[in-house]
């Protein structure tokens, strides 16, 4: 297949679409169902470059989440905590843990599920049944794998009414060196962003405390590879092999550290033991279970708890999760990474990851004032790396 006709552009009045090798040859990818369209494309292959570089980098299967150029996460398959099975609604899969290409995407969906809903995935490794079953219950746009075993084609086919977009890509397919894209009639032209990021970028160590463990060697490591593939600017807090949040397109740097921290600790507290017994009505959704939780931890739009409003969601009244309980837990949490794709220009940023936990950082380095955010970390006993690469992705 050379080309590939679209329904429409990013809008359904931006036509003619479609998408075609420039140099006349076929197109990596072959679509097994569904009709993809413009977005869903730029979603799977940035998904898939970055699930590709982490299987490249830390020898695991990976799953990421995206959703408008941008992943809601991205993690490795590692077994998860019962407690986390649980946050996830992962938790009645008895086989998952046979699964690592299953927990990568259990992970991947279940951080930030409400960004997640509506989602393009991507898969390093060969789906299997485990990992459609996942899919097949989730309100998901697509998936993007290197392949897939015909159990799990055949359940992924009967998803959306046979209509859910099942994308295949040729491992081996390489890019040009060279990428361009127009902008209001003007050709950009510039060389792939090919750096490889691996343990060589936190070697070094500007504080005081220099002991980076294993664990947060590979968290780095998903933080700096999610950012990679994040529209700028961005920061990503990382734990246990996976991208808990990510803050991603905002103009302040700031403004990135604290989206991401946010979304980092309702995270952890969709664990505590409040969020995760709460009475919901058995006819209750997926989808508005994960509202709910939302509105539940962060007292967003609606008061779930109040009277006239508990009825819809809950066999019975909860007590509300105080300001004062979510302090106490989020104050346990530690050894957190963040990293950001950019230098920190104020030691703001440092004051809100120390709130989320965050013990381990890597960021560029090369702004004027590195010295007081270098301090500000020795202040929390921090470890920062200094990567000397920025990672800004348009």
């Amino acid at each position: 297949m050379k080309e590939f006709a679209l329904k429409y552009g990013c809008n359904p009045n931006q036509k003619p679409a479609r998408i075609y090798m420039e140099d006349g040859g076929e197109l990596p990818i072959r679509i097994l169902c569904g009709r993809p369209g413009y977005i869903n494309f730029l979603d799977a292959f940035n998904a898939y470059q970055l699930v590709r570089e982490l299987k490249e980098a830390l020898g695991l299967p990976a799953a990421a989440s995206f959703k408008h150029v941008s992943p809601t996460s991205a993690a490795l398959g590692l077994p998860l905590p019962e407690r986390l099975a649980r946050a996830c609604f992962v938790d009645d899969i008895p086989d998952l843990a046979s699964s690592p290409l299953a927990c990568a995407y259990a992970r991947a969906r279940g951080t930030d599920r409400m960004c997640s809903f509506g989602d393009f995935a991507a898969l390093s490794d060969v789906c299997d049944k485990t990992t459609a079953l996942l899919l097949k219950r989730e309100v998901s746009d697509g998936v993007i794998a290197p392949g897939y075993t015909p159990e799990a084609l055949e359940i992924l086919k009967t998803k959306r009414k046979g209509a859910y977009n099942i994308v295949e890509i040729d491992p081996s397919y390489r890019p040009a060196p060279i990428e361009r894209k127009q902008v209001y009639g003007v050709t950009f032209e510039q060389g792939r962003n090919e750096y490889r990021i691996d343990r060589e970028q936190l070697k070094n160590l500007v504080t005081q405390n220099k002991d980076l463990p294993e664990s947060a060697v590979r968290d780095l490591i998903v933080a700096l590879i999610t950012l990679k593939y994040t529209q700028s600017n961005s920061v990503c807090y990382a734990v246990d092999g996976q991208a808990i949040g990510v803050g991603a397109g905002q103009q302040s740097r700031i403004h990135c550290t604290r989206l991401a921290g946010g979304k980092a600790d309702t995270w952890q507290l969709r664990q505590c033991d409040k969020v995760l017994n709460l009475p919901f009505l058995p006819t209750l959704g997926r989808p508005d279970r994960d509202n709910v939780i939302d509105g539940y931890i962060n007292q967003n739009e609606e008061d779930v708890c109040a009277e006239g409003n508990w009825e819809k969601y809950f066999t019975h009244r909860p007590a509300p999760l105080t300001a004062e309980e979510k302090q106490a837990f989020l104050a346990g949490v530690q050894g957190v990474s963040l990293a950001s794709d950019a230098f920190f220009p104020f030691d703001d940023n440092i004051e809100r990851a120390h709130r989320s936990g965050v013990s381990y950082i890597a960021e560029p380095g090369g702004s004027i004032r590195d010295d007081i955010v270098i301090r500000c970390c020795d202040k929390y006993g921090m470890v920062m790396a200094f990567t000397g690469m920025r990672l800004f992705h348009h």
